[in-house]
């Protein structure tokens, strides 16, 4: 018996998406952004969207372009520099903010997609991850009216020294979208070099994962070993091709001698 998780168009992958929806997306800066998927989201409007994912793209690219149209209401990110629209609706409190840590985060989308609970994590002891009172969302007179709340904390032995944690809830999302270099019918992937980097722990954590690949092959055709993701945790793959844009965040050049 054999099956296939290949829909025709990344039109037809984001369908049953809805408003509200919370997502988990791939990528890292403008690496392994799954362009193809979110331009499909923009073109539905799919609007109050809860977005998990390293960053926000820039101004005029990646999920900047959703937040550009207000399509995007609150992010989960570790990094958010590079994009003035970010800073501006997070600062006038159009957009809310859940600054983690990015090893914190990786790991929270990790345990999200094995079935992790919670975690403990010496990072972020002592400062306001831990503690609470991170800004979540600015009134736009620039007062908070939304803070962080303190986590759980417990200390533990390590390697004879008593040490704190601070305890950290696992991410599941409803929808979660990546880019791939190579995938097969069955949905297994694999990622080119650093776009692997957040897009595997990403796909793990959503409910119903789509995975954009740049080459389809046949099921069965692909080495084990090589495989960054296995078709267990994908949905739904859209073929985008290898001729698709991809920009560089910060193009660095140096002149010859």
């Amino acid at each position: 018996m054999t099956f296939s998780k290949v829909v025709d168009s990344a039109e037809e992958a984001v369908a049953d998406i809805p408003d509200g929806a919370s997502i988990a997306v791939g990528g890292f800066g403008l690496c392994g952004n799954p362009m193809a998927v979110i331009e499909a989201l923009l073109a539905r409007r799919v609007s109050d969207l809860a977005i998990v994912s390293n960053n926000c793209g820039v101004d005029d690219w990646g999920l900047g372009l959703l937040l550009a149209e207000g399509l995007i209401t609150k992010m989960t990110s570790s990094y958010v520099g590079e994009n003035k629209e970010f800073a501006r609706r997070y600062l006038t409190g159009e957009l809310d903010l859940e600054l983690t840590p990015q090893g914190t985060l990786a790991e929270k989308l990790r345990a999200g997609g094995s079935g992790i609970a919670a975690f403990y994590t010496q990072t972020g002891v002592g400062t306001q991850v831990a503690d609470g009172g991170l800004p979540v969302r600015y009134a736009a007179d620039g007062s908070i009216v939304l803070a962080s709340t303190a986590k759980p904390t417990a200390c533990f032995p390590v390697r004879g020294v008593d040490r704190d944690f601070v305890l950290e809830e696992a991410i599941t999302t409803d929808f979660s979208v990546v880019h791939a270099a190579v995938g097969d019918t069955h949905g297994n992937l694999i990622f080119n070099k650093t776009a692997r980097n957040f897009s595997p722990l990403a796909a793990m954590a959503g409910r119903v994962c789509i995975a954009q690949v740049e080459e389809l092959v046949p099921a069965g055709s692909l080495d084990p070993d090589r495989v960054h993701l296995p078709g267990v945790y994908v949905d739904r793959v859209v073929l985008v091709g290898s001729d698709i844009e991809k920009r560089i965040e910060k193009l660095t050049v140096t002149e010859e001698a």
